[in-house]
Order: C-alpha cells, then structure tokens, then sequence
C-alpha cells in the first residue's frame, strides 16, 4: 500500500529531513520504501521514478511538504505517517519554546534586528533561495557557513566576492564542517585548542586531518571549510585566498595547514602566489595531484591526510620545543595481515570500499592506485574508472556512498550509516571480495551509535559467509576524536568485538587491506 500525506505551506531543512526519514524508516522496512520531501519538481521526479508519487503528492506545490510511505498494510502505512507528524510536531513545539537561552525569528531580518552583534550564521535553505538571506546577512556584518547546495554559481561568485568586500567568511555553499574559534559547526567534532589552522574545500578530508592532529598532542586554532567548487576554475579559489589571509591575521594560528582534491591549474598559480606571501609555515595536501607545481613555493607538500596531520604536528612540536607524536600504524598489522590472507582461496583477490565519507574514499582510491592499480568507483579518480553500474562492483572498487548516486531522497550515511548495510553483505558474498574497507564518523550530527550498527550488519555477513565456507577481512577506521560525545574508544571497542579490525587512519586501513591482496 502507498499513501502521500501533504502538509501545506510547511518548509524543512534537507538536514531534518534526513534524521526524521531515518527515524521513520526501520518501521516501514528500510529509506526505500519512505520519502518525506519538500515538493518541488525535482524531488517529485525522484519520488514518482521510486515509484513512491501518488495524485496527492502530483498536485502538491514547492512549498508543501510530502510524506510519502509503502508497505503491507494499511496500518503500518498509517503509524510511520503518524510517527512522522508527531517528530515534527514535536521540533515545531521546540522550535516555539520560549525557554531561557533560546530565541527563534521568523524572519532573518528579525533575527538580525534583535541580534545586532551576530557575528556568524549557518543557512540550511533550498538552494534557488538561500543566496538571498545570505547576502542579507553578508551585508548585515555576518560571516555564514552555507549548508545548502544547489547554488548557482554566479551566486557563489557573487557572495563570495560580497563577503571579501567586507572581510568576511561565506564558508559553502555545500559546506557542512567548520571549526571557528572552537565552536563546532555542521558534522564537526569535538577538538582541542591549538595553533593548527586549517582551510579545506573537502568535509571529511578536514575531519579527518584536525581530529588526528587533536588526537596525537596538538590542537587547531580554526578549521575552515570552503566548499567543495570553491577551487574549481569557475570560483578561482576565492575563498581559500581569503580564509587564508584570515589564518596569516588569527593571532592563535601559526601553523597553515590546506587539503583539497585537487584545483584546476589556473587556482594552484593563484595558491602559490598566496602561499609566498604567508610568513607561517604551510602545509599542502591536493590529494592526488602529482604535478608538484607547489614545489617552488616554501610550503610543505603532504601527499594523504595522516601526512598532513603528522607534519602539522611535527611544526607544533618544534616551535614548542618538545617531541611530536607519531602516528603509527598499529604494531600487530603485519600479523592481522597474513592472519587475513592466509584464510582467503585464490578466487578473493578484490579490495571493496564502503565508504560514508567522500574524502575518505578518494583517499583509498589514490593508496590502491599507487600500489596495486586503478580502482573503479561512482566517484573515480580517472573518468575511465566510473562505474556503469553503481548497484554491481568490478574488480577493486570503492564507492562513496554519500554521493548522489546512492543518497537521493535519502539521508546522508552519517546521519544513518544503516543504508550502507544491503550493500556490505552483497561485497560480502561476492566471491572475488578479500577485504572490505569501511569507515564511520563520529561528532555533531553524525549518528549516536553508527558503531553498532556497522558492527550488527558485519556479524550478519559473517554468518552468511560462514554458510557458503568463505572468510573476507573487514577492516575500518573511525573519523572522529578522542572527547566527541559517542565515545571514540566506545565506538572502537564496538567494531574490534564485531571481529572488525580498526586502524587509527583511513590510510593505515587503506595499507593494510592493499597488504593483503598484494
């Protein structure tokens, strides 16, 4: 049975959204058999090719809000529809609360006007309209970070260029992590103090190089996001340069660290002109980018994010006048890997990535790419190397199952790392997989046991592997740092008692599983 239930002139967040559709959707038997999206044409065409689009919803305005639900029987249908009303009823009823603390406006304008001295803002729109609160706010004096994507981009151009103008951060759009003055923004995490600056147009690539840096001795002062076109030719890295002006003024900053994938070559020129004008010490990660056309300027060239956190750390640990920690593979590596080969047959030869963080999985892909060869991805390094076939892996594969191919009309992996499950046992039972590699995130707006269900969905392939006699290495490192509320160690432990191996880096988890197939 399928049902759409509108609720008139009602805006949400993709971001609320998201975290409702996950809460609702173990009920109605998994996210493909419920959507609960604005209705604008777009998402309408991805609810009537899920088959998920009634007349109801077909006469339903961009300005309503469609619950749409399948499932056996009526009653099902009508409690998940029930439940759903009652959590946004609920955040309504949140949103209304006059506690102490806690202001909520109407109007950006409002919100301005009783808060004249605000200073930042993250805007979470519809793209088509987000540029227009957001250059009231650049001209109000307010740095943003812009969680929405969809922005045109003259309109990036145009606020970016408006917040340069007046000496501001318009972080986005499509920005979802930011560090500022050690306040957490968007999926962030929980970080120590410290004189490490980073600016990044990547989420999980900065995720994963200030959590490692927090974690192993030091700390960050600010970490920036850009967004992820910002480097692209069409913005020109425009607010890289700026945030990294910024950095060279923070009085807390004496360390510069940059990750990204890598820029087009008109923006490199533009980096290095910019990084010969710095007076700290830079340290550059353009993942991939073997050109080395920042060799020439007095910035350190780091090839993978461990390698950026280790040199920002060595950098802390000079000016202080003290040891670095090193960060280190985990001395039983060379036994996990022969334990691990030598329970495969000669048929798994097969590396498999499942990956909720996209930087992550680009990493992965240049380790694999550097020692064994090219693996295939919906995201690949080399546009000869897409898949054809997201739902069907070939050789070495990594996906990134945050990207759009797997995530339209679904919330993000971080939010509900679940989705990720259906594929794991399929990895899991094709007969050529030997490794899998995985990763979860933890902080602010990531799942509160995104560990245990990883761990849950692993111990089901291993029964089912053990029916047909076959054995495949799970390996996983988790993105977060030591003080985030989920408990890193909690997480750990959870995933080691799966019989999942963790390694403190995405690259060590990367090596290790190349180790084994080699």
């Amino acid at each position: 049975m399928l049902k759409n239930i509108i609720k008139k002139n009602s805006y949400y967040d993709s971001a609320t959204l998201m975290l409702l559709t996950s809460k609702v959707a173990p009920e109605v038997g998994g996210s493909h058999n419920i959507a609960v999206m604005m209705a604008s044409e777009m998402n309408k065409d991805l609810m009537r090719n899920s088959g998920l689009l009634t007349e109801e919803g077909e006469a339903a305005s961009p300005n309503d809000l469609i619950f749409a639900v399948k499932a056996d029987d009526e009653q099902t249908v009508d409690d998940a529809i029930e439940r759903a009303m009652a959590i946004l009823d609920e955040k309504q009823s949140q949103k209304k609360s006059t506690s102490p603390g806690k202001n909520v406006f109407d109007t950006t304008a409002e919100a301005l006007e009783q808060n004249p001295d605000a200073q930042l803002a993250v805007v979470s729109l519809p793209g088509a309209f987000a540029h227009i609160e957001v250059k009231r706010l650049l001209k109000a004096g307010v740095n943003v970070l812009l969680f929405s994507d969809n922005v045109s981009i003259e309109n990036e151009n145009m606020l970016k260029d408006l917040a340069i103008d007046n000496g501001l951060l318009m972080m986005g759009p499509d920005c979802g992590t930011a560090v500022v003055n050690g306040i957490g923004l968007g999926f962030a995490n929980k970080i120590k103090r410290g004189n490490v600056g980073i600016v990044a147009a990547s989420g999980t690539g900065l995720q994963e190089v200030m959590t490692l840096v927090s974690n192993f001795g030091g700390g960050v002062s600010q970490a920036l996001g850009t967004g992820g076109r910002d480097l692209k030719e069409a913005i020109g890295g425009k607010m890289m340069l700026h945030a990294l002006d910024m950095l060279e003024a923070d009085a807390q900053t004496e360390i510069i660290a940059i990750v990204s994938k890598p820029p087009s070559a008109s923006v490199i020129e533009k980096l290095k002109e910019k990084i010969d004008s710095l007076s700290k010490p830079v340290v550059v990660c353009l993942l991939g980018d073997d050109s080395n056309l920042l060799g020439s300027t007095d910035a350190t060239v780091a090839h993978t994010l461990t390698e950026t956190a280790q040199i920002c750390l060595n950098l802390a640990a000079t000016q202080a006048g003290s040891e670095p920690t090193a960060i280190a593979q985990r001395p039983d590596t060379e036994s996990i890997v022969e334990e691990a080969r030598t329970a495969l047959n000669d048929e798994q030869r097969f590396i498999r990535g499942l990956y909720c963080g996209g930087t992550l999985s680009y990493e992965t892909q240049l380790v694999l790419a550097d020692e064994l060869e090219m693996p295939y991805s919906n995201a690949p390094l080399d546009h000869d190397y897409e898949l054809t076939d997201v739902t069907v892996s070939k050789a070495h594969t990594i996906l990134d199952l945050g990207d759009d191919a797997f995530t339209v009309g679904k919330p993000h992996p971080m939010i509900e790392p679940s989705l990720r499950g259906e594929r794991l046992l399929q990895e899991a039972l094709d007969p050529t997989t030997a490794v899998i590699v995985l990763d979860i995130e933890i902080g602010y707006g990531s799942h509160d046991e995104a560990g245990q269900i990883l761990a849950d969905e692993v111990r089901h392939a291993r029964v089912e592997l053990e029916k047909v006699g076959r054995s495949v290495a799970f390996f996983a490192t988790v993105c977060g740092s030591y003080e985030d509320y989920q408990g890193y160690d909690k997480q750990v432990q959870i995933l080691e008692d799966a019989g999942i191996t963790v390694f403190e880096t995405n690259e060590h988890c990367a090596r290790a599983a190349v180790a084994v197939v080699k």
